[in-house]
């Protein structure tokens, strides 16, 4: 097997090790691969995603990290029929969007939320 060196900031591998811990993974890389089958998969299901339909995008970021959601929902306000904010009591954001068009492009605007470094999570679910 190959090896691959990756950097993580302290805070994620602390949340990775509680994780590993009470899911029973060995360890770290088995933890991590776990977590890019599911990635990859998830690809898989979007790329053959086609015409037009429905779905959630639910997004977490901290209440200072305003700016990408708002760069992202311009650049994708033709296929977002709702939008929904929270703020918690603990300073993060909650995003609820409901959105409706092209497949591909719905798709791609998860991708973009998922790459974007200044959200904690992203999860989109097709409806």
């Amino acid at each position: 097997m190959t090896v691959v060196s990756l950097s993580f900031p302290e805070s994620m591998l602390k949340e990775m090790d509680d994780v590993q811990k009470n899911s029973g993974f060995t360890g770290r890389s088995e933890l991590v691969r776990a977590a890019i089958r599911m990635l990859l998969e998830d690809n898989r299901e979007k790329a053959t995603a086609a015409g037009d339909m429905n779905g959630l995008l639910i997004v977490t970021h901290d209440e200072d990290e305003e700016a990408p959601v708002t760069k992202l929902k311009h650049q994708y306000e033709d296929i977002i029929t709702t939008h929904v904010h929270n703020k918690t009591k603990t300073s993060m954001c909650i995003e609820l969007f409901v959105v409706q068009g092209d497949a591909k492009k719905i798709n791609a605007m998860s991708k973009s939320f998922q790459a974007e470094d200044k959200m904690k999570s992203s999860k989109f679910i097709p409806i």
